[in-house]
């Protein structure tokens, strides 16, 4: 347990900064897609969606696809964050 370095002094603000922003980009592209997914369940189904709405169903398809979305993007991002550093902060290199 040696002394801390520069580079431990901000990783967890830099992860929290990175999920951060990765959060509210996987909630809406997740539920973008979600919807995409809504509207050919839809035509599967043979449903017909109200005037001015994308799919039948589409606020559930929705909500599960930004959930989803808002979970996976971040941990991703952080995961292949956290083994590209491995390889970046080995000492004497």
């Amino acid at each position: 347990m040696g002394a801390p370095n520069e580079s431990d002094e901000f990783k967890f603000e830099r992860y929290l900064g990175v999920g951060c922003v990765t959060t509210v980009g996987g909630f809406f592209s997740g539920g973008m897609i979600a919807v995409l997914i809504a509207k050919v369940a839809g035509w599967a189904r043979g449903c017909e969606p109200p005037s001015g709405l994308p799919a039948c169903d589409w606020h559930i398809f929705m909500l599960v696809g930004a959930v989803i979305g808002a979970v996976t993007l971040p941990a991703g991002v952080i995961w292949r964050l956290r083994g590209k550093r491995g390889t970046d902060d080995e000492p004497g290199l």
